[in-house]
């Protein structure tokens, strides 16, 4: 898989960029204005992808929510610490909706595996809806899935919260970003690699079934 410079860029923006503008805004600013510079590079990176693409990805709306949920909370006079947050808070919440939904008939996965067969084959969604219906251990498959994102997402944003209070502030800004996305994609790699065994397990389905 070829690295393109979009994503080196966005590793930039994402991982060196707010420690930077923290150690430079300190001095001035203080620590409080600091953090609010720590926010600016990956705010700035999401409006501009916005307005060349016309398309929010995943990433940047947690980052955007996150922010926005550590601002609101420091305006009703939360810690400024609450601010070194910022996405993780939006990624505990979306866990915790994904562990909610497992209560459903069907689970927030499901709607996510259902765009995206949709996307990919027309019709694609109405036969996902057939399986789901007569294939029990879609949803299993699916259900397990859902657990996994719930607890990766809800751990990773405990982690980073203790981090958070008893880290110093700098330390937490240069390392904070490398456990997202290590727990983003280890996440994503395994649901590639989980999706990938499930299309060929269901490949093998009905030749199995014609043997005597």
């Amino acid at each position: 898989m070829k690295i393109r410079s979009g994503q080196v860029i966005e590793l930039v923006v994402n991982l060196l960029l707010p420690w930077l503008a923290y150690r430079l805004a300190l001095p001035y600013w203080g620590e409080l204005g600091a953090l609010y510079a720590s926010a600016v590079p990956p705010i700035v990176w999401s409006l501009a992808e916005f307005a060349r693409t016309r398309r929010v990805d995943a990433l940047s709306v947690l980052v955007l929510l996150g922010i926005a949920l550590s601002i609101m909370l420091m305006a009703l006079g939360g810690s400024p610490r609450l601010l070194l947050m910022r996405e993780s808070m939006a990624s505990g919440a979306i866990g915790f909706v994904f562990l909610l939904s497992l209560a459903a008939r069907r689970p927030l996965t499901f709607y996510l595996a259902r765009a995206t067969v949709a996307r990919e084959s027309e019709g694609g969604a109405e036969r996902f809806e057939a399986l789901w219906d007569s294939r029990p251990a879609l949803r299993r498959s699916v259900r397990l899935m859902t657990l996994a994102w719930g607890l990766g997402l809800t751990g990773e944003n405990l982690l980073r919260a203790w981090l958070a209070w008893h880290w110093p502030i700098e330390r937490f800004l240069l390392v904070s970003p490398f456990i997202g996305y290590g727990i983003y994609g280890g996440l994503t790699v395994w649901t590639l690699i989980y999706r990938k065994r499930m299309k060929a397990r269901d490949a093998s389905a009905p030749a199995s079934t014609v043997q005597p």
